[in-house]
């Protein structure tokens, strides 16, 4: 059976299918083009030229369509090239493309502003900034609560990642790529121990005690303007922390004046089953950061959190060019109705109902899977030599080779390279998962 959305313009039927070497030849020929002109640094895992996309499936200029269990890394969350957000973004585009909200500001900025208001944790009065990145985010994060506190230390934790800018790179988890010799870099960075059930064995409030003891040693907690967390850590591997320890950061933070930032980049927007991931651990930030599957593809970020916070910038202090421009401000609305109106917090849960019964069926048949981990529709499975103890990256390395071979889109991810993630869309059927599983099984146990 084949799944049809109906979009304007473009109908991409909602299956895979294969039908020249991968990369075929008209994606070779573009990336020999591309290498006459595109930085190195630029790196493609999987140099297939994407032509159309939408729901699931992206297509390739030589007409393979490839299941997209990666969503541009959460990004296209609700689907790609969705009927609504489609529609909002290009009406928009015919109205107004740019003023700079802060010279002429305009209705979407603010519709934004008030639905992230609503929808991130607390009921509280809040106000947000938008911006056109997760890094600016995580930047303008700090700098808020570097203002509002009047403290210039902060606190993150191992195995995290928060972009590519000076300031990010600095407090990011792993050095390579991100930042080998990009030095140098922000300093007033202070590194903690986080939760990671799989290799401490600890329950949560024992690993809050470790990372907050670690901190008052290491950074002192009167230095430090704000820890910065992911609920659920992406990059590192999408590790899930034990119960409790979130709640106790916020408890040993809000005692110490210390702006909990929740990174919410990846995990928000739906993505785990609900608005925010912080929501499944009883973890209330003071202050929130979303981007990626905020507007469907088009660049916009948000801090958003308690008003007095975020008041205490200076007018001027915050803002950018692009930073909630109309066209992609129209997107996100579009985006916040298509959940409320296609009940995707409940498609995230019933992804997760899916694959996960699946994956746990491939770690019952191979050793190799040391854990089945996420919520909602952000899973991952970490790879580990049962023999040597060893971390399986070679593994994992293979296993993405070989299923984009046969049209399947995966992420590695893990300090250690040995986890696979799976970001698919919330407009994925059952039956694709079905059909990815199958295909992650032949792989296994080819390997």
């Amino acid at each position: 059976m084949t799944d049809t959305l109906a979009v304007p313009h473009a109908v991409v039927p909602q299956e895979r299918k294969i039908v020249t070497a991968i990369p075929g030849p008209k994606s070779q020929a573009l990336h020999e083009r591309r290498k006459a002109v595109v930085s190195d640094g630029v790196f493609s895992v999987l140099p297939v030229y994407i032509e159309r996309a939408q729901g699931a499936i992206v297509v390739d200029v030589d007409g393979n369509a490839f299941l997209d269990l990666g969503a541009g890394i959460g990004v296209t969350t609700v689907g790609h090239t969705v009927e609504n957000v489609v529609s909002a973004a290009s009406q928009q585009l015919q109205k107004v493309t740019h003023t700079l909200f802060t010279i002429t500001p305009y209705e979407e900025y603010v519709r934004v502003a008030e639905l992230l208001a609503e929808h991130t944790p607390g009921d509280f009065a809040k106000k947000t900034v938008l911006v056109n990145s997760g890094a600016e985010a995580v930047e303008n994060g700090v700098k808020i609560a570097r203002r509002f506190t009047g403290r210039r230390g902060v606190a993150v934790l191992d195995h995290a990642y928060h972009g590519r800018t000076n300031m990010t790179m600095a407090m990011n988890f792993k050095a390579a790529p991100y930042a080998a010799g990009f030095g140098p870099f922000a300093g007033d960075i202070y590194r903690a121990p986080n939760s990671y059930p799989l290799h401490d064995g600890l329950d949560g409030p024992a690993a809050a005690k470790r990372t907050i003891q670690y901190l008052e040693k290491t950074a002192g907690a009167a230095d430090l303007a704000c820890l910065v967390v992911e609920p659920i850590q992406g990059e590192g591997g999408f590790i899930v922390p034990a119960e409790g320890y979130l709640p106790a950061l916020q408890e040993w933070c809000t005692a110490n004046g210390i702006v909990l930032i929740a990174d919410e980049i990846q995990s928000g927007m739906a993505r785990t089953g609900r608005y925010f991931a912080s929501e499944h651990f009883g973890l209330v930030p003071d202050l929130v950061l979303s981007a990626k599957g905020i507007a469907a593809g088009l660049p916009l970020a948000g801090v958003t959190g308690r008003a007095e916070i975020m008041d205490a910038s200076q007018p001027g202090g915050l803002g950018g060019t692009f930073g909630g421009n109309p066209v992609a401000a129209a997107a996100a609305v579009a985006v916040f109705d298509r959940i409320e109106s296609d009940g995707l917090l409940a498609e995230a849960e019933r992804i997760e109902r899916a694959l996960r019964p699946a994956l746990e069926e491939l770690q019952r048949k191979y050793p190799l899977i040391a854990e089945v981990r996420g919520r909602g529709a952000m899973m991952a499975i970490e790879l580990i030599d049962p023999q040597t103890g060893e971390y399986a990256a070679g593994a994992v390395t293979s296993i993405a080779a070989a299923v984009a071979q046969q049209g399947v889109i995966v992420l590695t991810a893990g300090t250690y390279g040995n986890v696979l993630r799976f970001l698919p869309s919330l407009a994925i059927s059952d039956e694709l998962i079905r059909d990815a599983v199958s295909v992650l099984d032949e792989a296994f146990a080819a390997l």
